[in-house]
């Protein structure tokens, strides 16, 4: 389980949503194994003057924040992180100074998904990658 949320300027994240969920969720396919309808994302454009970055940012600054169960390795993290630089910048010419990710993981008890805790959920697919 991965859950996703995005934040951005208003003006430049509502263009760019539809092509960034689709690489977001095709990199957690790759990378975690996510199964093609496991796909949760929310996405969050602000107006400027309510998201404030440094100046060495541009307006297209954006955060990508995914939550997801504990168990993956550091490896498989690193690799998430880098993945998502890569092809975000790639497919939506995106300056990777103008992207940040965050990863927050957590036990799967501390989820509830379909009236169960999530430890206690039957996946269909590994989360120790």
């Amino acid at each position: 389980m991965a859950q996703i949320k995005v934040f951005g300027v208003r003006e430049q994240l509502n263009p760019m949503k539809e092509q960034l969920a689709s690489v977001i969720h095709s990199v957690l396919m790759d990378v975690l194994g996510l199964p093609e309808n496991k796909k949760f994302q929310r996405y969050f454009p602000m107006n400027m003057e309510d998201f404030q970055y440094p100046p060495d940012r541009s307006a297209a600054y954006t955060i990508v924040e995914i939550s997801m169960f504990e168990g993956r390795s550091m490896e498989t993290k690193k690799d998430l992180i880098q993945q998502l630089y890569k092809q975000i910048h790639e497919k939506l010419l995106l300056p990777v100074h103008d992207l940040e990710i965050t990863i927050f993981e957590t036990p799967r008890a501390h989820w509830g998904i379909r009236g169960l805790p999530g430890d206690e959920l039957e996946l269909n697919y590994n989360v120790e990658v």
